[in-house]
């Protein structure tokens, strides 16, 4: 009764997230119109048997990527910050976070700032519907949380633009350099522009106190 037993699905979950994971490395270096079936299934190491047993087509995979992606995206920006951190701070804590992850795999930032758009531009609603309301449940308790200072919808496309010309120019290996922006563009509609000001320098020291640890 106490052995430790394998979870009957286990496989089938390696294998999606492989294929997944395959999707979003050939985007980023084929784009979603070069990437084929059989650079996915190379990529995931399977047989094109298995690939069609989790998916009816390479549409159907690339959609099932950006819900991933953004899930990721959500857990490395919840993580970051605890129960109490002021907004503002929890803010510049998860933008910093989702940064870093978009840094560490420039695929998962081309797949959502690039490809999502050129496939079909509804799925960067899906992200905006993940980032705006979760953002919005942080200054919930602030004093004049219900009245942003900016529309959210507009720092959203301007920090989705701001990626997306990063990656274009052939620049995904220096997305931390977005940072303050991005930091900004995160905290404004809610905390106003000295508040925004003032996290996106604290962003900055940050990362440069923890770039001299390392």
């Amino acid at each position: 009764m106490l052995r430790p037993t394998t979870p009957p699905d286990i496989n089938g979950l390696t294998q999606r997230r492989r294929i997944i994971d395959a999707i979003v490395e050939s985007c980023a270096e084929k784009t979603y119109a070069g990437t084929t079936i059989s650079d996915i299934v190379a990529g995931a190491r399977i047989s094109r048997t298995t690939f069609y047993k989790h998916f009816p087509d390479k549409r159907a995979c690339f959609d099932a990527a950006i819900d991933h992606c953004v899930t990721e995206l959500q857990e490395a920006a919840g993580a970051a910050h605890s129960p109490g951190d002021r907004p503002a701070a929890a803010t510049r804590k998860a933008a910093t976070a989702v940064l870093e992850a978009l840094a560490e795999r420039p695929g998962l930032a081309q797949l959502l700032s690039g490809d999502a758009i050129a496939v079909d531009p509804a799925a960067v609603e899906r992200y905006r519907r993940a980032t705006i309301p979760a953002l919005e449940a942080l200054w919930s308790g602030e004093e004049n949380g219900s009245a942003p200072h900016l529309d959210p919808r507009l720092a959203f496309g301007q920090a989705q633009v701001l990626l997306l010309n990063q990656i274009a120019t052939g620049k995904s290996d220096r997305l931390p350099e977005l940072l303050p922006e991005l930091v900004y563009l995160a905290v404004s509609p809610f905390g106003g522009h000295e508040e925004a000001l003032a996290q996106s320098r604290l962003a900055v020291a940050d990362e440069t106190s923890g770039a001299a640890k390392r």
